[in-house]
């Protein structure tokens, strides 16, 4: 597995991260299955939220690796905080707390990252801050970061936390792809000229934060997969065309498509299927050519001005 380093930090990991949101529905041979194969794979980078599954997923995870400090050495752990009921929370006393959950259900002293999942929109930096410190100094939590949030958000953050922030979790897609497309028809009086975002995937360039898609094989919002889908007949027939000339399948080409963006994005596999596990894996050692790029994107439905 090749690897790539999280944002500004020294921090070395795998170009995909294994997302855990589903693995609740694995029992527990299947969970350990699983997580062992991701091992071998070289994919030791685990992607938790305390919401996942109310909290059960990670404790799921913990059993299914038989966490102990040697297996501990070995892996990246990463979580997320922020989502209640109804609300969203970046208060310092609800980081710190949830923050205590989350190791008590994984079984370790620290994560490796902790993003704040989701904009707070009563968010006072200051109060993140002193969470972000407290975490730090006490060995609880080594890197931080954010999740769907745009460069001002960040930049407000930035204004009282001193923590470098590593890592942006966002929606992105072959088909869910709006942060690329307004930088390609900037100027451009057509939809996909519409910068919804703040120029995101720029500033996190700019600025050494690591984008990690979620929802890699999604359209919409959670919608359904493009791949096989009647609804994207000309994106598929050009996957497959791909997929066939490295001789590998749909999969393991949509991955790779992320991955051929100089941006060095981590895209996060929600899948708890072994096989496609290992397809996505596979992505790692293909790098389409920019002919193959702009194909793709093309065929989902994107213009080129």
């Amino acid at each position: 597995m090749k690897t790539i380093k999280l944002g500004s930090s020294t921090l070395e990991v795998p170009v995909v991260a294994v997302g855990c949101m589903r693995i609740n529905s694995l029992d527990k041979t299947g969970a350990e299955r699983f997580v062992q194969t991701a091992l071998e794979l070289g994919a030791n980078f685990f992607d938790h939220a305390d919401i996942y599954g109310g909290g059960a997923c990670e404790e799921i995870f913990a059993d299914a690796i038989h966490m102990n400090s040697d297996i501990r050495e070995n892996i990246i752990l990463q979580s997320k905080c922020g989502i209640r009921p109804g609300m969203f929370d970046f208060s310092k006393e609800h980081i710190l707390d949830s923050v205590d959950g989350i190791l008590k259900r994984l079984k370790t002293d620290y994560l490796d990252v902790l993003l704040l999942h989701r904009p707070d929109a009563l968010v006072e930096p200051e109060e993140v801050a002193e969470a972000f410190d407290q975490l730090e100094s006490s060995g609880k939590v080594r890197h931080f970061g954010v999740s769907n949030q745009n460069p001002m958000q960040i930049q407000l953050l930035k204004k009282a936390v001193k923590q470098p922030i590593v890592a942006n979790q966002l929606q992105l897609s072959i088909t869910n792809a709006t942060m690329i497309s307004s930088g390609i028809n900037v100027n451009m009086e057509n939809e996909s000229a519409v910068n919804r975002d703040g120029s995101v995937l720029d500033f996190c360039r700019l600025h050494d934060i690591t984008i990690q898609p979620w929802s890699p094989f999604q359209y919409g919002f959670f919608e359904g997969v493009f791949l096989g889908n009647d609804k994207f007949p000309e994106l598929n027939q050009k996957i497959d065309e791909i997929a066939a000339k490295y001789g590998v399948n749909n999969t393991t080409i949509a991955i790779a498509w992320l991955l051929r963006h100089p941006a060095n994005m981590q895209p996060v596999i929600g899948t708890m299927n072994i096989e496609r596990l290992k397809d996505c894996v596979n992505a790692s050692e293909i790098t389409l050519s920019r002919e193959e790029w702009y194909e793709i994107y093309r065929a989902a439905g994107n213009i080129l001005p």
